[in-house]
């Protein structure tokens, strides 16, 4: 594939006490035939992560049309999984045009650094607003998956409700650091919110110098495959790097990394780290959404595809 980077589409203004810096994980939903909607996480001071969202016009997605920078969710109560943070990383469109917000809760902890599991907002108003289903976590702690059950990307297909996420119950210690291990995993769901305790392992970690896929994003090809576009976290760069791979059914996934052709510009606000990929065809073009540097402190960017 060949990409055009188009920069940075959006970055906080600092106005707001909960939406100080960051503009990561941008997840982009198609809210109409003209307007791309990027729910995006934004961070106050503390570093602790609120949605908002950003409208670009479908046609050309640096032309920003609305700005929300006010939290469409605000943090759990104390104890709650998502009492130190959400980072929305999907939102689709269910039964009866019901919108389904997917999101990862931060949870501090004492033994270890946090714990990241998956809670489920809805709007019925396309988008507004958002209320959480419930306030414990649709993907709760179970035996194979102690630490780590976020990251979800979700798709409704075919009356059933389809999530590839990130999975583990191990931290590794690198170069003094103690980071997360973590596969991307596979369940599905008849009604977007009730989940079972373990997923199918889709994409296992094979290379040595690898300890973590994150942020799966999966997208459908006019022949019925499946693309999958994700974040690779490895020993040797201390940062993520972005992933590709396509499969027949979604669940055997054949890797394609070198195939991507999306990776770090020296120089630029991507040139330490490439990650969160987020691809969204609209008016016969696909745009990527992706964070750089620092998890998104600069904002995020969009690239056109060129070629494929």
């Amino acid at each position: 594939m060949r990409w055009n980077k188009l920069g940075i589409v959006y970055a906080p203004s600092g106005e707001l006490k909960s939406a100080k810096t960051h503009a990561m994980v941008p997840t982009p939903f198609l809210l109409d035939e003209d307007t791309i909607r990027v729910f995006v996480t934004l961070c106050d001071a503390n570093m602790i992560g609120r949605p908002g969202f950003v409208d670009v016009d479908a046609r050309n997605p640096l032309r920003i049309l609305r700005i929300e920078e006010s939290p469409l969710l605000d943090v759990g109560a104390p104890g709650n999984f998502d009492d130190h943070g959400l980072i929305t990383c999907s939102v689709t469109r269910g039964p009866n045009g019901r919108l389904f917000l997917y999101y990862a809760g931060f949870e501090l902890c004492q033994t270890i650094r946090y714990r990241l599991l998956t809670g489920v907002a809805v709007s019925d108003d396309n988008g507004e607003t958002f209320r959480r289903v419930r306030e414990t976590a649709a993907l709760e702690r179970s035996e194979d998956e102690r630490y780590f059950r976020g990251g979800p990307f979700v798709i409704f297909e075919s009356g059933v409700f389809k999530m590839w996420y990130v999975a583990g119950s191990e931290w590794e210690e690198i170069d003094g650091k103690q980071m997360p291990v973590y596969e991307l995993r596979y369940l599905e769901s008849s009604n977007g919110v009730d989940w079972g305790p373990r997923g199918e392992t889709v994409l296992p970690i094979t290379e040595p110098d690898e300890h973590g896929f994150g942020r799966p994003w999966v997208t459908r090809q006019g022949d019925g495959s499946y693309s999958l576009f994700y974040s690779v976290r490895r020993r040797s760069l201390r940062a993520y790097r972005m992933g590709y791979a396509t499969s027949a059914d979604g669940r055997q996934w054949d890797r394609k990394d070198g195939e991507l052709g999306l990776d770090v510009t020296p120089g630029s606000f991507d040139s330490e780290g490439i990650m969160y990929a987020a691809a969204i065809s609209a008016h016969g073009k696909t745009w990527c959404f992706y964070n750089g540097n620092g998890f998104g402190k600069e904002g995020f960017a969009v690239a056109e595809l060129v070629s494929s």
